[in-house]
């Protein structure tokens, strides 16, 4: 599968990429106090520490507002890091930590509220930029707004690189190269379904969710964008191709099971699409895509299914009118800054399947699988593993500057990445 994207790269790449190596850092975690902020620098501080190839040279710094919360977290942390002092609202702050680095990790979120800042002070300074958004419409707004300028500058910006949508974005590219090398063409259908999980939401997975129902409900457009399955292909020839939908329970005949809605659904498939685009359409023009949940067969399946399809209906239905959404808010969902037990983080692990059919009805069958909590001990690892990836792995002259996906910007080598080192395992299976 091809994946050469040097096209997009800008005449004075050379003495850019020069000039980002001689920065102080390879990676800036910014909001490292966060839940997923701490969990992330814990486990680079580990990583790092025990490297014994070429990561044991990368030099990096935790960064954010909170200096006495920053000394705290570099006190517990396994190797000794700098701290950076850094906030959304001061720009000038923003543009001295992303002028000190190769690459930036964001876990500051909601990112419609705010991630703008930053993105900018990257694209700005030529700055490379992973982070773990749900939120299709920020990504589509930043991508409006700083395209231009990320290619312009060299600046690399990668969003969706925790479960959303690694997993998803990751495994459908494996799925197709492997199709591709056992048939001679990909896949034009590939069915996601999540077999297994075992993890916990944490407060800022449901500000951000909160965040995107607010927008929704004060700006009617951004619902025909949100139900856009296109919404991040931005070129001008984009596929009007039909998606199909898990919006409520379903038989799934072949396999016989039930099926109910994904929650991430809604992000992974626009994750997916773009990166179809960006790889050329070597997934084709009019190739199919969708995710759900699987349950069990039989009564107790059906009434599985019934059950989470009635109950996202009525969260999204409460969180969009806005006295529920703050009663929720404040007294029934977890708070910001909380999130699932160290405990429940290793015991966590998740197993997704994918299904996928060629033109000439061939049909391959690949999983993919992780051994921590998918939200957070494997969000950690594979948000991690993307910024030491686009650090050390893909240069500028193979990739330049513009908004990417995990699967267009680093492919094969973040899939190294993330079997060596974070716990994931992509496959071929039978079913």
């Amino acid at each position: 599968m091809n994946t050469d994207t040097s096209k997009n790269t800008t005449p004075s790449i050379d003495e850019k990429e020069s000039s980002n190596e001689k920065r102080p850092y390879k990676v800036v975690l910014y909001g490292a106090t966060s839940f997923v902020g701490q969990i992330t620098a814990h486990y680079l501080a580990e990583f790092l520490s025990n490297a014994k190839d070429k990561n044991s040279t990368v030099t990096w710094a935790i960064a954010g507002r909170d200096e006495e919360k920053l000394n705290e977290l570099q006190s517990k942390l396994a190797s000794k890091v700098d701290i950076i002092i850094a906030n959304s609202d001061d720009t000038t702050s923003l543009d001295e930590m992303t002028k000190q680095t190769q690459v930036i990790i964001s876990t500051v979120g909601p990112y419609l509220k705010y991630g703008e800042p930053l993105i900018k002070s990257c694209t700005d300074n030529g700055t490379d930029y992973v982070d773990l958004t749900g939120e299709a419409i920020f990504i589509k707004d930043m991508m409006d707004k700083y395209q231009d300028a990320a290619k312009q500058s060299g600046a690399r910006i990668v969003n969706s690189c925790g479960f959303d949508s690694i997993p998803s974005d990751l495994g459908v590219y494996f799925t197709q190269k492997q199709a591709e090398e056992k048939f001679g063409e990909t896949c034009d259908v590939i069915h996601m379904r999540v077999k297994a999980a075992k993890g916990g939401l944490s407060g800022g997975t449901i500000a951000s969710m909160a965040t995107i129902f607010e927008e929704v409900e004060q700006d009617k457009s951004r619902r025909k964008q949100v139900a856009n399955p296109y919404l991040l292909n931005d070129d001008k020839d984009a596929p009007n191709e039909r998606q199909d939908n898990v919006s409520k329970p379903e038989y799934d005949s072949e396999h016989k099971r039930w099926l109910a809605p994904f929650v991430m659904a809604s992000i992974n498939t626009r994750i997916v699409h773009r990166s179809n685009q960006l790889l050329g359409y070597e997934y084709g023009r009019d190739f199919k895509y969708d995710e759900a949940m699987w349950m069990k067969d039989g009564v107790k399946g059906k009434l599985s299914s019934y059950a989470m399809s009635a109950g996202l209906l009525g969260f999204a239905t409460a969180m969009m009118i806005k006295p529920s959404r703050e009663l929720l808010s404040k007294h029934v969902l977890p708070k910001s800054g909380s999130g699932p037990s160290k405990e429940e983080q290793e015991n966590g692990y998740f197993d997704i399947r994918l299904f996928g059919q060629t033109a000439k009805k061939d049909s391959i069958n690949t999983k993919v699988t992780g051994d921590k909590d998918p939200g957070y001990g494997s969000t950690s690892r594979m948000l991690s593993q993307a910024a030491l990836c686009l650090a050390q792995d893909i240069s500028k002259k193979e990739v330049g500057g513009g908004f990417w996906t995990p699967a267009s910007a680093m492919g094969d080598k973040l899939l190294t990445r993330l079997e060596e080192h974070a716990g994931l395992s992509f496959e071929v299976v039978d079913s």
